[in-house]
């Protein structure tokens, strides 16, 4: 079979590799379809920490089962499913305690095991989930990167009457848009690009920021009526974002979410959490959340087709990537193909 593989930073090829054995507590997934994650990109370009090489990379695919291990009862060969690319350990502390998006051992398919850009892939039956007719391939293969914004609604624990603050307008900010606006709360959302603000907009956005030109302080006191943001999802990774975020947006007893992850040192006194009773909220991957967004695309909840804004043959995939790298204003979300 054929699979997109990066040898090393900078340095993607196509593969020959044999069809994987399926294991007697897993099933082997003709890959359909697979969306190009920000991430995936950074382990392109050598920028993810965590990421091992040579890689197949690729966490958000769907395929059909077309083989099942002895031990699988609940899957059948000809489903149709969506893969949940995290992987643990279920002994450690965060495991134990029902968290095993950070478990101690995390590992990721596409990150730190070969992922979804393969014609044929074996998963442990425990990490598929079935997937209407109905929905297409595409548009299927935006599953994952929707359940990122059912766990950070958790994990803020998002009500109707939050005042919503959202840092980047990429794609999973507007995933997030569209799940906020879905619970009813007002979103203001921020970007320094004028086609994402657009693209915003268009998403039910109650307020979008030009940061490049606008401050964003002042807008979100205005929009807030002088409270400050009840609720603040920072996905820039951005630090001096971050600051604001926490120094001078939030309200008193406010949350803070940070999706973010630079590497670099964030400067924040303590006072300005302290003061304001504040709470400064990690999140990362999901956690279980398969099965509430595929009920959520089943009913027709959330707007996906609003997001995938280009396809491309797998085997293009690096042209998929440079033409990711070069449209950073035009591209929201690309699926790949099979």
């Amino acid at each position: 079979m054929k699979a997109i593989e990066v040898l090393k930073p900078d340095e993607i090829t196509i593969v020959e590799r044999p069809i994987p054995a399926c294991g007697e507590n897993e099933v082997l997934i003709k890959v359909k379809a697979a969306g190009i994650c920000g991430s995936d990109v950074h382990i392109y370009h050598g920028k993810n920490a965590f990421a091992t090489y040579p890689r197949i990379v690729g966490h958000e695919f769907v395929g059909e089962i077309i083989t099942i291990g002895v031990n699988v009862k609940k899957l059948q060969v000809g489903d149709r499913v969506a893969v949940d690319p995290v992987m643990a350990c279920g002994h450690c502390y965060a495991c134990r305690i029902g968290r095993h998006n950070v478990c101690k051992n995390l590992k990721v398919l596409g990150v730190h095991q070969d992922g979804g850009y393969q014609e044929y892939i074996a998963v442990k039956s425990e990490n598929v989930y079935k997937i209407p007719q109905h929905i297409s391939w595409e548009i299927a293969s935006l599953i994952e990167p929707y359940t990122i914004a059912a766990q950070v609604l958790e994990r803020g624990r998002l009500t109707a009457d939050d005042q919503v603050l959202i840092c980047g307008a990429g794609p999973i900010g507007l995933i997030i848009l569209q799940a906020v606006k879905m619970v009813g709360a007002k979103a203001a959302i921020m970007d320094v690009l004028a086609t994402r603000l657009n693209r915003a907009k268009e998403m039910g956005a109650d307020l979008v920021i030009d940061a490049s030109s606008s401050d964003v302080t002042e807008e979100m006191m205005t929009f807030t009526n002088q409270e400050g943001a009840s609720l603040i999802y920072e996905a820039t990774g951005n630090i001096k974002v971050l600051e604001t975020c926490i120094t001078k947006i939030a309200s008193p007893a406010g949350r803070v979410v940070v999706l973010g992850f630079s590497t670099e040192l964030v400067q924040i006194p303590q006072v300005a959490i302290m003061s304001r009773e504040l709470e400064i909220i990690g999140t990362r991957l999901n956690r279980g959340k398969f099965p509430q967004v595929i009920e959520w695309f089943d009913k027709g909840l959330l707007q996906p087709e609003k997001v995938l804004t280009h396809t491309f043959r797998v085997y293009d995939a690096k042209k998929a990537f440079t033409f990711m790298d070069t449209n950073p204003a035009e591209v929201c979300k690309i699926v790949l193909t099979f």
